[in-house]
């Protein structure tokens, strides 16, 4: 799925950490020798400054062939501060993607849950050891897979095929890419061919055994879910406590969740044209969603011809806006650029889109995106007939134009993806071993669709999902919403759930932030603050 990252993951994005080439540790420590972990000085600021320790350990390239190759997967830790007797065990984290670095993810959470300071809160910081980890071929895991480092430098032809020139281009272009992951390295080209969800989700139980626990707690974001959806499926007996915020529909992975995900990013743009439209004064885009919607694809169009900067044509601008489908976060920042351009066409506003269009996008760093297609082509196959996607796609465009271009070419390497799918259906999810685990989800969600919270819920008898109802935003549990992050606290701390509730079709309902008011905004909500949110997808 597109961009199919957590806004809770940690900030590393903007600066270079998707795909850096820095190692885990910083320092003389030695590298770790196959099956253990030898820890030291993190590289990265924030892991030093949260006190982690980093290590590299080294798993089997295929887990078939044990006693064969090996890569090397990035590993911090964060050690609890509790007595022994209060000591809860680790707890895996992972941002989502796939290609979504969570080497300083622990550090995002730890910072969260103290920001609210309840004695829950503390004790879920203090009792747990909270690891991160890069998963293999991503960031500072080694190798670290690369393609074509500025696939998605602008300005780009048209996402629309409207011309045969233009589907051709596309086709090409996808073609080539797929070309370059084969031809990049040898060592890549090895590990293409072991990249499913079901790889990574053994390099956890590696981790697991290297850390020397016989259980782990878990706390996954929007394809971090699917990841915790396999692990649960493959290792019940292994997993403690089970957290799972915006949930992958696992029957529907991974062509399938992509259509549905257009429609809902198109549902979701319209609410944010209409939020526009609600504060007219401040935004000057027009008295009415249609009226803001007429106006943000004038501005798209023109582009057509007068690309911003040479760089923002109509595809960077899709990409750039699509952010606030995503996150309510994004809307009073994403909402100041849309009115100053289309107010001045200045060169100020211009620059400030350019700025918007580079930290989604990240020309010369397209690691995470290269990730992302090993993951998804393998895991499953798609369709291998471009007819297919071609009906599919124009029928989807056809009520919901916004992202459904963008997300096809987005995807359109797994045409011909040079390692082939490990199957051909979706792999069967089953959560009948586990004792007790916590979904949550937005009903609004765009990423991932609510329906698959409720087929999680199902899947997972003994969980219990958190729902807020006519909430836009995609997996920002613990990011102040006290009703929804009480529920982790609580639950972390003492294994305490709400109550399932079977008659209904969720357990637990909090309602979501309030959504912004430009009378009211801050410097809390800065530039820099809302680029952050944005880097961890």
């Amino acid at each position: 799925m597109k961009r199919f990252l957590a806004v809770a993951a940690a900030a590393t994005m903007l600066a270079g950490g998707l795909g850096a080439a820095a190692p885990a540790v910083a320092g003389t420590a030695a590298p770790a020798a196959p099956g253990a972990l030898t820890w030291g000085r993190c590289a990265e600021s924030a892991l030093q400054q949260a006190g982690a320790q980093c290590a590299m350990l080294s798993v089997p390239l295929n887990y078939s062939d044990p006693a064969g190759a090996t890569i090397k997967i990035a590993v911090s830790r964060i050690k609890h501060t509790s007595s022994a007797s209060r000591y809860q065990g680790v707890i895996l984290t992972n941002p989502g993607g796939p290609g979504g670095s969570g080497l300083d993810l622990n550090t995002f959470l730890i910072a969260q849950l103290k920001s609210e300071g309840s004695a829950a809160d503390k004790a879920a910081v203090a009792q747990y050891d909270w690891i991160g980890f890069d998963p293999r071929g991503v960031g500072s895991s080694v190798p670290a897979i690369t393609c074509a480092p500025y696939y998605f430098s602008g300005d780009r032809q048209n996402y629309n095929p409207r011309t045969k020139q233009i589907l051709n281009y596309w086709l090409a272009r996808s073609a080539r890419y797929d070309q370059r992951c084969a031809t990049h390295s040898a060592a890549q080209s090895a590990l293409l061919n072991h990249m499913t969800t079901v790889d990574t989700a053994r390099d956890m139980d590696s981790i697991r055994q290297a850390l020397g626990q016989n259980q782990i707690n878990y706390y996954g974001f929007s394809y971090g879910t699917y990841l915790g959806q396999v692990y649960s499926t493959l290792f019940p007996a292994h997993v403690r406590r089970l957290i799972m915020d915006s949930n992958v529909d696992p029957r529907k992975v991974w062509y399938q969740a992509n259509l549905d995900q257009d429609i809902a990013f198109n549902r979701n743009i319209k609410i944010w044209f209409g939020w526009l439209a609600q504060h007219h004064a401040a935004y000057h885009l027009g008295r009415t969603e249609k009226a803001v919607e007429n106006r943000f694809y004038a501005e798209k169009y023109r582009l057509f011809r007068h690309p911003i900067q040479g760089v923002v044509g109509p595809d960077e601008w899709t990409d750039a806006f699509l952010e606030a489908g995503y996150y309510q976060q994004t809307w009073l920042q994403w909402g100041s650029a849309l009115a100053n351009w289309a107010s001045t066409h200045s060169k100020k506003a211009g620059a400030t889109i350019v700025s918007l269009y580079q930290a989604v996008d990240t020309p010369g760093n397209e690691n995470g995106f290269a990730v992302y297609n090993a993951v998804q082509c393998t895991d499953v196959q798609w369709p291998t007939s471009w007819a297919v996607w071609s009906k599919d796609n124009h029928r989807v465009n056809a009520v919901a134009p916004f992202e459904t271009w963008a997300n096809a070419w987005f995807n359109a390497p797994c045409l011909h993806w040079p390692a082939p799918a490990a199957r051909q259906a979706p792999m069967q999810i089953n959560g009948n071993g586990i004792s007790s685990a916590l979904l949550i989800d937005e009903t609004l969600d765009a990423a991932t669709p609510f329906p698959g919270s409720l087929e999680a819920r199902t899947l997972f008898p003994h969980s219990v999902l958190l729902a807020e109802p006519g909430g836009t935003t995609h997996a920002d549990s613990l990011s102040g919403n006290l009703c929804v992050d009480n529920t982790i606290a609580n639950y972390l701390a003492s294994g305490q759930l709400p109550a399932r509730n079977p008659g209904a079709k969720w357990d637990k309902t909090c309602k979501p932030l309030p959504r912004p008011n430009p009378s009211a905004a801050s410097s809390s909500n800065s530039p820099r603050k809302v680029l952050s949110l944005i880097s961890r997808r």
